[in-house]
């Protein structure tokens, strides 16, 4: 770390890269004053600021200390006492910039950090439409990602029309203050604060938060897999893979004791199995919306007579059961009345009343994380008693985002300040329940929401609701750049709902839509089903006799390859490198790979090409330059460097391996599997 000072100002070099540039006439740091105004509907917020003062500090003092460390007083004038103060203190390839506001009014920062003309920027959690963030702002707030999101579309007219759920490009289960540049630099706001990164201007990217004081982190590398080592380090490892789930698919069916007669269809039909996962093992709650869990987290005897015993039938053929959990109790349960007893539950701002959360026709309390004592509670008595003891071998670890800014919690957090940790609260009560059994790296929970820090607790990201359908903004395609922004923060493993989620306004899933989900599900950490939130109304696999033979090759194809993800779960485990990676990840010196969102390596030497459009046959894709591939389905050679389009009939979505690869042997054998 180099700071250089200049005639009016300074500039932060990190190995041999400009990070920030100080002028009188162009300050990297702007500070000031907001209100925010914030409206919560069923996890989507709208969320507006009144900006009441926002200034440049244009004059900076330098004060180097003997350490290496620096500190820099700004202030609007020379004449003028500080406002602001930078403690600068890092390595070769390595910084922190900690902003102490001496003036505590002061709660928006704006920061300026330098920017190249053509660069590309990556990361920002687990983003849904865009990959590549340069060019747009991205407000950082968990929060429901809405259906559709994209304004143009029928879809989110309706959605928004109806329940204000439409959504945007940027809303994210998931969302972190964290990207990788081109330039091969990493950058993290150590902040739970709402944020935002602005990418739009050509000359710097602005880094706007909502609190101070505020930590900026930053890692310089060569080489793009150590950079995300590095952030794999800072926030955390998830443990190897369970060896149960490599065996094959997790079948997703809530159809209470129906759903075991399901899965011997699915046997029967030749599938690779590994689990069952019935959502509903708590029984259902019928909305308008849709069939609803009933949120009181036990086994429901009357919708699954003899589960226990089903349990342990399906253990001894080497199936296992997975249920579902959310941190929320609905009023009408029996947990509520519990947890509200013993204080565990939060409360409104001005009184000792619990606060209570509309999820759509009923109400629940929020079990307040803040408090130990609640954590420990939900850890034991809800996850540890009556899940992990009942013989689950894992769950959905629902929701998170849904904490309401004008709550009051045990530790006197401020709502806006707890609302983006929550989640990574969420996925430490999980994490400590399965710790507490001697069962990490064996039970596997996976979530939807998350924060800075998720990674050391969170063993599996899903990839949340997508609509059932091909749209650019929520279907199929969403997944990929999900797996790509997140995997680039540390969170090697990722999946998806097969088919996807969410069907609203006639919106239905197709049979074809299945048969690619599948495709590109076999080349994923987990395989796992959903039947949806509307499961009557949408075709399911087991219904369909092709569809259902296409998903069982699928699944026998993700079992052929168990070798290889045990080999990159390992290699995740020592690097923090993720099982899907973006092709520039292996291909630095390509930048046409910077910008590509549609394809994936699985691992550093297969790549993956999933046809993310409807009633197409053949697909085009980008093979990197530095190294020949080779075409699985047909062994056709082709040159790197340039774009090919081959024949993808269902069944056979595009794959390529390196030639020469050491799994040569593996990735030939594919065809034979189908």
């Amino acid at each position: 770390m180099q700071l250089v000072e200049t005639d009016g100002g300074f500039d932060l070099i990190l190995a041999g890269r400009a990070m920030l540039r100080q002028r009188s006439d162009a300050p990297c740091l702007y500070v000031g004053r907001g209100a925010p105004r914030v409206e919560m509907y069923h996890g989507h917020f709208d969320i507006e600021d009144n900006v009441e003062e926002r200034v440049g500090l244009r004059y900076a003092a330098l004060t180097r200390v003997s350490d290496g460390s620096a500190r820099i007083a700004l202030s609007i004038a020379p004449a003028l006492p500080p406002l602001v103060t930078l403690t600068l203190s890092g390595g070769a390839q390595d910084a922190r910039i900690h902003i102490d506001a001496i003036d505590p009014t002061l709660n928006r920062l704006w920061l300026r950090v330098v920017a190249d003309k053509g660069e590309h920027v990556w990361g920002g959690g687990e983003q849904l439409s865009y990959f590549d963030m340069r060019g747009r702002r991205f407000p950082l707030w968990t929060s429901e990602p809405g259906v559709g999101r994209d304004k143009s579309t029928l879809l989110t007219f309706q959605s928004d029309q109806k329940g204000k759920a439409g959504g945007d490009y940027y809303k994210t289960n998931y969302p972190q203050p964290t990207y990788l540049s081109s330039r091969r630099y990493a950058l993290h706001i150590d902040t739970t604060a709402y944020s935002a990164f602005d990418f739009r201007q050509e000359g710097w990217h602005e880094l706007e938060i909502w609190a101070a004081p505020a930590t900026i982190e930053l890692w310089a590398r060569d080489a793009f897999t150590d950079l995300v080592t590095a952030l794999s380090d800072r926030f955390g490892r998830q443990p190897p893979l369970p060896d149960w789930v490599l065996k094959g698919a997790i079948i997703g069916l809530k159809d209470g004791a129906t759903s075991f007669d399901r899965l011997e269809k699915y046997a029967a039909s030749g599938a690779a199995l590994s689990g069952l996962w019935c959502e509903d093992w708590v029984g259902l709650r019928i909305t308008s919306f849709g069939s609803r869990l009933f949120w009181d987290w036990k086994w429901n005897a009357t919708r699954y007579p003899d589960l226990d015993t089903k349990i342990k039938e399906l253990h001894d053929r080497g199936i296992r059961f997975l249920g579902y959990v959310n941190p929320y109790l609905c009023v009408d349960g029996s947990f509520f009345p519990e947890a509200e007893a013993a204080g565990y539950l939060a409360k409104k701002l001005e009184s000792d009343e619990t606060y209570t959360v509309d999820f759509g026709e009923f109400d629940c309390g929020v079990v307040d994380f803040t408090n130990p004592a609640a954590a420990a509670w939900f850890a034991e008595r809800v996850i540890g008693q009556n899940m992990l003891d009942f013989g689950l071998s894992g769950w959905m670890a629902d929701f998170g985002e849904y904490l309401p800014t004008d709550v009051r919690l045990h530790d006197g957090t401020p709502g806006m300040l707890a609302h983006n940790a929550w989640p990574v609260l969420w996925a430490e009560v999980n994490a400590r329940a399965v710790e507490s059994r001697g069962r990490t790296g064996e039970a596997l929970f996976f979530m939807r929401a998350g924060y800075s820090g998720v990674q050391r607790h969170c063993p599996l990201l899903w990839a949340g609701d997508q609509s059932v359908d091909f749209s650019r903004h929520d279907g199929i395609g969403t997944v990929i750049t999900a797996a790509l922004s997140s995997g680039l923060l540390g969170n090697a493993y990722h999946h998806s709902d097969i088919g996807g989620y969410t069907s609203l306004f006639g919106n239905v899933r197709t049979p074809e839509l299945i048969m690619r989900w599948s495709e590109m599900a076999a080349f994923t950490a987990v395989m796992r089903g959903h039947e949806g939130n509307r499961p009557r109304e949408n075709v399911q696999i087991d219904e369909d006799e092709q569809v259902l033979a296409h998903f069982a090759r699928m699944t026998r194809l993700y079992a052929h390859m168990a070798p290889y993800l045990r080999a990159l779960s390992d290699e995740a485990v020592a690097t923090g490198l993720p099982v899907q990676r973006p092709l520039f990840l292996h291909f630095p010196d390509d930048p046409a790979t910077y910008a590509l969102q549609e394809s994936y390596l699985y691992g550093a030497d297969l790549l993956v090409a999933p046809v993310i459009q409807p009633g197409v046959d053949r697909w085009s894709t980008y093979l990197p330059a530095g190294t020949d591939w080779v075409e699985v389905w047909t062994g056709n050679l082709h040159v790197g460097g340039r774009a090919v389009t081959v024949d993808a009939p269902l069944g056979k979505p595009p794959l390529f391996y390196r030639q020469g690869s050491a799994w040569t042997e593996l990735f030939t054998g594919i065809a034979a599997v189908i």
